[in-house]
């Protein structure tokens, strides 16, 4: 079964759910449609019923430290929060607890990370809004297992969920609007079933490379691992925002909006730029969640105005250290939360650094220039591909990249990546301006609906075409694991 990945399986449910929730503008029906379509599809994705009992032990955890909260239970939230992230890492079978305390009979995961946050989420906003209208079990239902945001997200509010889902007057829904839906379904199935595809044969043919026992010639050995640190960024952003694509377009067909979750990234001129525009959901709950509260208590505690930007630095740290810890349970993502949380801490204390050295005005002018913005963006790009080592390998396969080359070869390979990475960036940044500014009845060009007709048809041919010659499923979509 290939529910679970942008198939078409998982395309064709979807376009279905859509349309027998179009019947009727009726909340309670396209909630009726809604909750049962979600059941259905975890019923598809999980082998027998007995597997789910984890997970629904979860739900009705969370439901309950909510009906606790809700009802003014005092001193629950801080339990409450605890108890979720401890049942939480339990279930998930991180590997700082003892491995006697799990469950072994296996169970499904699937969607738990998603889950959790939700859950948090509806925790600490009950109780910093007190008096609000109670979330009843059907809607904590429907926002936690709807199938759309259910694998990777997006992570949306409670509050936006509910204003589209039991809204009287639902989000309209014209031609205009169903053709672009379509248009990004075509989008995001070209991105995850061809691009996605092609990236992935090449990191994996490059690491092939480097552990075959044969020696491999000097250049082809610095090559592969340039493919390496390269095309992995690549292929997740076309595996993970293609699937967003679809399930942000097959929401807006059932009338209900997810937030965006990419904007542009590998445009950003720095790490701290480059979390504002990937998995931005993510980033954007931990931001609201821990970095700001604790940010501020630190400021409580600590008054001194001079150590306020190294409070916000540090601040930074644990933040997006949690974010890498986050996506998995072993070593591995500890690194990469340290490699994620260090960068943006260093890209703060350089940004500090400059204004201090420079003066606010100069610095002001630094950071419009061209130059200075496409070394960045160059930069953080390969910065990520590096991070990304600890993401999508092990230590036996980090250990074998890291070997493959001498120190001096790293520093090369890194140099010339990061150069070849800021030209490449900044001709794609230019190619773009200049087609988009290519006008035609003073209206610009390949933004218009005809363009756009033809650039869709023209993806979803290739996809079809690319699909259909290979005969294999796409990669799996990565962001469903965690």
């Amino acid at each position: 079964m290939t529910m679970d990945t942008a198939s078409f399986q998982f395309l064709l449910f979807g376009l279905g759910v859509a349309l027998i929730s179009n019947i009727s503008r009726s909340s309670a029906w396209r909630s009726a449609v809604l909750l049962v379509a979600s059941i259905v599809f975890l019923g598809l994705l999980a082998p027998n019923p007995i597997v789910l009992l984890p997970l629904i032990g979860f739900l009705l955890f969370g439901f309950a430290e909510l009906v606790l909260i809700e009802r003014g239970w005092s001193g629950s939230l801080a339990w409450s929060v605890l108890g979720t992230v401890f049942v939480y890492v339990w279930l998930k079978k991180y590997t700082f607890l003892p491995e006697k305390i799990f469950l072994h009979s296996p169970y499904f995961t699937l969607g738990l990370s998603y889950i959790f946050f939700r859950v948090l989420h509806l925790l600490i906003e009950a109780k910093d809004r007190p008096g609000q209208r109670q979330v009843g079990v059907v809607a904590y239902l429907l926002y936690n297992l709807n199938f759309t945001t259910f694998i990777s997200g997006p992570i949306q509010r409670y509050d936006d969920f509910a204003e589209g889902q039991f809204a009287a007057d639902p989000v309209a829904l014209g031609p205009g609007v169903i053709g672009l839906q379509l248009e990004r379904i075509v989008r995001g199935l070209f991105k995850v079933n061809v691009l996605a595809m092609l990236f992935d044969i090449v990191r994996t043919d490059a690491y092939s490379r480097i552990s075959q026992s044969l020696p491999l010639p000097p250049p082809l050995k610095l090559y592969a691992v340039f493919l390496l640190l390269t095309s992995y960024p690549l292929f997740l952003y076309a595996n993970f925002s293609g699937y967003i694509d679809i399930v942000i377009a097959l929401a807006r067909l059932m009338r209900l909006r997810l937030p965006e979750n990419f904007d542009r990234p590998f445009s950003a001129s720095s790490a701290l730029d480059f979390w504002n525009r990937w998995h931005m959901t993510l980033s954007n709950w931990l931001k609201a969640y821990v970095y700001n509260p604790l940010l501020l208590t630190l400021m409580r505690r600590i008054s001194s105005p001079g150590l306020e930007p190294l409070l916000g630095v540090f601040c930074f740290f644990v933040t997006f250290f949690l974010i890498g810890v986050w996506h998995g349970r072993t070593t591995e993502f500890v690194v990469f939360g340290v490699l994620t949380g260090g960068g943006m801490s260093i890209n703060k204390l350089w940004q500090l650094g400059l204004t201090r050295a420079m003066g606010r005005k100069s610095y002001k002018k630094l950071s419009n220039n061209d130059l200075y913005n496409a070394l960045g963006r160059g930069l953080n790009f390969i910065w990520f591909g590096f991070t990304l080592f600890w993401f999508w390998a092990d230590w036996s396969r980090i250990d074998r990249i890291f070997h493959a080359l001498s120190l001096g070869q790293w520093l090369g390979v890194l140099t010339g990546s990061w150069l070849l990475a800021t030209v490449a960036l900044a001709s794609w940044e230019w190619l773009r301006a200049a087609l988009l500014s290519i006008t035609a009845f003073q209206q610009p060009l390949l933004t218009s609906r005809y363009a756009r007709t033809v650039y869709a048809t023209a993806l979803g041919i290739v996809s079809l075409v690319v699909t259909t010659a290979l005969n294999q499923p796409a990669p799996a979509i990565v962001y469903k694991v965690f």
